[in-house]
């Protein structure tokens, strides 16, 4: 989810860029896209930097096992093959 301090600052931004009669109103107009760009957001279930990048580690531990195994399942898969020919043929 983003940082409350980010979704404030977007809020603010966009309140700054009403025109000068809906100023008065900012208050509400800040707490009005405070809440819509909450729901956007949590409607679009994004994650935290900080969640992805742990998310990314794991991948990348995942992917190392991955390769490691399939590195020794080829290995074994070579050794296995050679006694089995040599012994077919008499």
């Amino acid at each position: 989810m983003l940082d409350p301090k980010q979704l404030d600052e977007m809020a603010k931004r966009f309140a700054d860029n009403l025109p000068t009669g809906v100023r008065d109103l900012q208050q509400e107009v800040e707490k009005n896209a405070r809440v819509a760009l909450q729901s956007a957001f949590n409607r679009m279930d994004l994650v935290t930097r900080e969640e992805f990048d742990a998310q990314a580690k794991v991948l990348a531990r995942t992917r190392e096992r991955l390769e490691a195994l399939e590195t020794r399942v080829a290995d074994l898969e070579g050794s296995k093959a050679g006694p089995d020919s040599e012994s077919e043929t008499p």
